[in-house]
């Protein structure tokens, strides 16, 4: 049982799930709704000022990338004073269940949507679907999805093996196809790593008049975690919802990966595998340079030695007479690119 008043600043962590809904709908009651939307899925609201953030995330999900196993909008409505609407799943289901059709066809019917100025849609991976299908009941919106799914229809994606369990649900019929639901948004934008190659798939049917796509490469398969890691997940939504996101705003949020240390571990062994020995030793120079990271100092030590061990053979290489000149200048360039 829970006893003590729950508020949006309370931590929800370590309550068991029905609890969990409970505090969830103590902290609505007021100024905002709670309803539970057939066996597995939940949509809440509060209400606040004129820019709406419309979400879709999993119960779990909240808890592993929350300290307070809140939704993550409720940090907009704290930070921003924003109004929230949080549609809430128990596992991955991708939103595909009539009781969340009926519920936005009730919001719409209501006029829910109208009520403001600005409503900005945001999801990531199965959630990132429901974002893009569900946001055509709100013609105008923004829309913010990351490393989303286009369908797992398997006449459409038969390519994609990951979510093999999901072939027989329905995704034909109402808010089926994501991207097709994204024609009556003002702007959408999808959020992807182009070196993961079925993201990059899905991505590739997202192509849209009104779709921008921003590229993370190098960031892998959780790109939400990342962001919220970069402290840019914030910054990236108010972008959206001000309509100032665009591929240069996004490239400029996106410099923080510059002191991120898994994406620049990622970059190092990319680099390795290509044997760009000359582009490694710079990156190994700016990371050493801004942080300890004692790999990169070895990695360095390392490179410099092959290098010169490198220019040392060459030296050794008879050169034709014609060919001198360029030889020397070549020694040159390489000694001024591997000093330390």
């Amino acid at each position: 049982m829970i006893d003590a008043p729950f508020t949006i600043d309370s931590s929800l962590a370590d309550l068991q799930t029905d609890d969990w809904l409970q505090a969830v709908s103590e902290v609505v009651e007021g100024d905002g709704f709670f309803q539970t939307l057939g066996e597995k899925h939940h949509a809440f609201s509060i209400k606040r000022n004129k820019t709406l953030l419309v979400t879709f995330e999993t119960i779990n999900g909240m808890r592993a990338l929350s300290e307070k196993s809140q939704p993550l909008g409720w940090e907009m409505v704290r930070n921003n004073d924003w109004s929230h609407l949080c549609v809430a799943s128990q596992g991955d289901t991708w939103f595909r269940d009539p009781a969340v059709y009926a519920c936005f066809d009730q919001l719409i019917d209501d006029g829910f949507f109208d009520a403001f100025e600005t409503v900005l849609f945001y999801g990531a991976g199965p959630a990132g679907y429901a974002a893009a299908a569900y946001s055509v009941a709100s013609p105008g919106a923004q829309v913010v999805v990351i490393q989303p799914q286009a369908t797992l229809d398997p006449r459409v994606t038969e390519w994609d093996d990951r979510f093999v369990e999901m072939r027989r649900t329905d995704f034909t019929s109402r808010f089926g196809y994501a991207p097709d639901m994204l024609d009556a948004a003002n702007e959408a934008f999808v959020v992807y790593d182009p070196k993961v190659v079925l993201d990059a798939m899905h991505a590739s049917l997202f192509t849209r008049p009104n779709v921008t796509k921003l590229r993370m490469p190098h960031m892998g398969v959780a790109l939400q975690s990342t962001l919220l890691s970069l402290d840019q997940l914030e910054s990236l939504l108010l972008l959206a919802a001000d309509g100032e996101l665009n591929t240069l705003s996004f490239a400029k949020l996106y410099r923080a990966r510059r002191d991120h240390r898994s994406y620049l571990q990622t970059l190092l062994v990319v680099l390795d595998a290509d044997d760009r020995k000359l582009l490694m030793l710079k990156l190994c120079n700016f990371v050493t340079d801004r942080m300890p990271a004692p790999r990169f100092v070895r990695k360095r030590r390392l490179l410099i030695s092959e290098l010169q061990m490198l220019e040392e053979h060459d030296a050794e290489q008879p050169v034709a007479e014609d060919d001198a000149p360029e030889a020397e200048q070549a020694a040159k360039d390489t000694a001024n690119k591997t000093a330390p």
